[in-house]
């Protein structure tokens, strides 16, 4: 039967985060860039943000309304919140131009999904059935470490060994890659919500003050470090939050170190999963990663000082990935326009 949808819409890549989910479209590049983060009406459950909109509702809502995060660990939590916010980003993507003027808009595009690679079958499917509940006429996933090889660039079909590690909101995905496939494979949901809540558990400990999520993780990304830098360690900012003993707002100020500090046991075992991927690796995959070095990609890639602390602990060159944030979704993206790639990569996928 001729399906006229297939050409009034776009095919798409999305790289569905725990902490952002990104939006490629194919041959027009990154058209959605959004943190992963639904906002609702308690009792009759209808949405009322989504995106930034709804992040900034984070901790500030009323009674009849929540803020939420429909993923957890890279995987899906909350089914119908996700299937409305993959929804909205599909619709978003086909208000164009091009559809405004022609038949009513009913895109069914063909989308590709990162997924983390330690996922079960159930939480894979779920995944599927939630892209195509949301319009979309196939939907194919690829897991993490791979999208994010090929959003790189690298030769994931050549028969030699790549090592990726994409450190996202939710997972760190560490993966070791020849022939098209993965040949050593790691997932841990230990990422950068832990971080997160390592600062928000340093504080609270060390000085009895209360902060919330939000505030730890920009306490992060302003003054976080993963190893000691000249001008770096010089770094300071001002963290408010509430004193647990007189419940009365305080303001500290707090280093880099401190935060380093906070931040290194997370880090540590990140590394200790990277060594232990190592130790696996056949030794003639091993001899290419220590020519080639290994790649970080993913949010946590932008920590400072990690790619020199894995490289000190592993004894390996370490390289991070152009726009690290972007390399999943890119690498989606690529797949789109090599069908043959696609259909070697990917794990499930197609009509329902």
């Amino acid at each position: 039967m001729f399906d006229i949808w297939k050409y009034l819409s776009f095919d798409i890549g999305i790289d569905l985060g725990t902490v952002n989910t990104l939006v490629l479209v194919k041959s027009k590049g990154i058209a959605i860039r959004e943190p992963t983060v639904v906002a609702l009406h308690k009792k009759t459950r209808q949405i009322l943000a989504i995106g930034a909109d709804a992040k900034r509702m984070l901790g500030r809502t009323p009674v009849s309304i929540e803020a939420i995060r429909p993923l957890r660990g890279g995987v899906i939590s909350d089914f119908d919140t996700t299937e409305a916010m993959l929804r909205y980003f599909i619709h978003k993507v086909h208000e164009t131009p091009v559809n405004r003027w022609s038949l009513p808009k009913i895109p069914k595009p063909r989308v590709v999904v990162g997924i983390p690679s330690g996922v079960t079958e159930v939480e894979r499917r779920a995944v599927q059935d939630a892209c195509l509940s949301a319009g979309a006429r196939e939907a194919f996933l690829i897991e993490e470490p791979m999208a994010a090889a090929i959003g790189a660039k690298l030769p994931v079909e050549e028969p030699d060994g790549v090592m990726v590690v994409d450190i996202g909101g939710g997972t760190c995905e560490i993966a070791v890659i020849s022939l098209g496939g993965m040949v050593i494979n790691k997932s841990m949901r230990i990422a950068g919500d832990e971080l997160d809540e390592s600062i928000v558990s340093y504080m609270r400990l060390r000085y009895g003050m209360l902060i919330g999520e939000k505030t730890a993780e920009d306490v992060k990304i302003e003054i976080g470090s993963a190893y000691p830098l000249d001008k770096g360690d010089c770094l300071a900012t001002v963290v408010r939050g509430r004193d647990l003993q007189t419940g009365l707002p305080k303001s500290l100020k707090i280093t880099a170190a401190e935060i380093r500090e906070a931040l290194s046991p997370i880090i540590t075992q990140i590394i200790s999963g990277v060594q232990e991927v190592l130790e696996e690796t056949p030794p003639e995959l091993l001899t290419d990663i220590v020519e080639r070095g290994i790649f970080l990609a993913g949010g946590g890639a932008l920590l400072r000082g990690l790619d020199k602390r894995i490289a000190e602990e592993t004894k390996l060159p370490i390289y991070i990935t152009d726009d690290p944030l972007t390399t999943v979704v890119r690498g989606c993206g690529e797949v789109l326009n090599n069908l043959d790639l696609l259909s070697k990569v990917k794990v499930t996928g197609g009509l329902r």
